[in-house]
């Protein structure tokens, strides 16, 4: 009933009001006006023969958890394609640099009935692999009507959303109902799919456990190692406004005991580096080099700030000792599963709701420290430099973590064969 009121009006306010929302879109550049047909269903790219995957994802950290499972699925299929949809430009730009051969991207369409049932039709998949929680009633209803199996992966719902959800029981009954199988992030996740409506909901572990390792362009890593030379190093990644000038204000104290300490910070968005170097240099009296700028590291360098985007690789492989940021303010924390597949000894702050399972999985393996604040996390960072012996055991805790968890990448891979048709489609 929901969603054939909701194709309904969406098809009535589409010339109305939905086209004049998108043409403002293409004006600010959140639309990718070359390939604006693929929004609309009409892809220029021809459908390969035989069997096609098709994995969706609406963001960057979405499109990226994928590529394990991509690779997976490849080298068991050697027969199939695999087709990736996002919606963001940016995700787009990433998976185009990241996809290996016989993978390609298209933009989902806009959720019009129109559109999407035109989408899938031309590439008719053989199955549907939906990534987190995004759930677009159009699509969604275009692929339970041909049939296709549909199976939420790595689905997510928070406390907010639970409730919210629970209050419209129906709707979420008949969305949940449009997949063949939900697999949550956790069982909690798991349990709260059933709850809403999935027939079929179970935990097989997450996906981002599974993560490939970032790459890393061995020439620049060389050409910073080669201007850090013995000093040590520790790196803050990810880092929200404000976290930098917390963790900047003992930046001294810290100096004071290790006067060749280098800092690393590179923070969550890098156009926001020039911001943090002069705030740093103007409030604390540190001496800061900016990437972006090609500054270089030199003696006198207490900071280097690295506000560029694709490196990260570097700073892991780099740094021992890595502060994940997002949580010393209530963000909810980043992914701290790629440092420690890095082998870094690895530091969250106290607010990590948004990896609520990972981290008391982690914590119960001895595989990551948390501390409730600044003070705890520089402490944290100062014994860890005093301490070889204790940093290199924190370093392999982590790392044995994180490939110990790996292995969720098996149980989603033989869930999803159990739906793979023998003849192509």
């Amino acid at each position: 009933m929901f969603i054939g009121v909701y194709n309904t009006l969406v098809r009535i306010l589409y010339p109305i009001a939905i086209r004049r929302y998108i043409e403002k879109r293409k004006k600010i550049g959140k639309e990718d006006i070359k390939r604006f047909n693929e929004r609309i269903g009409r892809p220029n790219k021809k459908r390969p023969e035989g069997r096609l995957i098709w994995l969706h994802g609406a963001s960057v950290g979405e499109s990226i958890s994928m590529l394990p499972l991509i690779n997976r699925l490849l080298e068991i299929y050697p027969d199939i394609h695999i087709m990736v949809t996002t919606g963001t430009t940016t995700s787009a730009e990433v998976m185009a640099k990241r996809l290996p051969e016989r993978a390609f991207h298209q933009y989902l369409p806009i959720d019009n009935p129109v559109f999407t049932t035109r989408f899938v039709r031309y590439w008719h998949p053989t199955i549907a692999l939906w990534f987190e929680s995004e759930f677009w009633p159009a699509m969604l209803s275009s692929i339970k009507r041909r049939n296709i199996p549909l199976i939420l992966i790595n689905g997510r719902i928070s406390n907010k959303s639970f409730k919210r959800w629970q209050q419209f029981d129906y709707i979420c009954k008949e969305l949940l109902g449009c997949f063949t199988a939900c697999l949550g992030q956790s069982e909690e996740d798991a349990y709260r799919l059933r709850v809403l409506g999935c027939k079929d909901a179970m935990c097989l572990g997450n996906l981002k456990y599974a993560g490939l390792p970032i790459p890393v362009d061995a020439e620049k890593k060389a050409d910073v190692l080669k201007q850090i030379g013995s000093r040590p190093v520790w790196l803050a990644s990810s880092t929200h406004n404000d976290e930098e000038f917390k963790i900047g204000r003992f930046l001294k104290d810290l100096q004071a005991k290790h006067p060749d300490l280098l800092t690393i910070i590179a923070p969550r968005h890098p156009n926001r580096g020039p911001e943090i170097a002069d705030k740093l240099r103007s409030d604390y009296g540190l001496n800061v080099a900016l990437r972006s700028s090609d500054e270089k590291i030199t003696e006198q360098t207490n900071v280097y700030v690295a506000d560029t985007i694709g490196e990260m690789g570097i700073w892991y492989e780099i740094c021992p000792i890595v502060f994940v940021g997002g949580s010393l303010i209530p963000h909810g924390g980043q992914n701290f599963m790629e440092p420690s597949r890095c082998r870094d000894a690895v530091i969250v702050g106290p607010h990590m709701h948004n990896f609520t399972d990972a981290v008391s999985r982690a914590k119960h393996a001895d595989g990551l420290i948390q501390v409730n604040d600044v003070l705890e996390l520089m402490d944290m960072v100062e014994q860890l430099l005093n301490n070889k012996e204790l940093l290199e055991a924190k370093r392999s805790l982590a790392y044995n973590w994180a490939t110990s968890e790996a292995k969720v990448l098996d149980g989603i891979v033989e869930k999803i064969q159990g739906y793979m048709v023998n003849e192509d489609s």
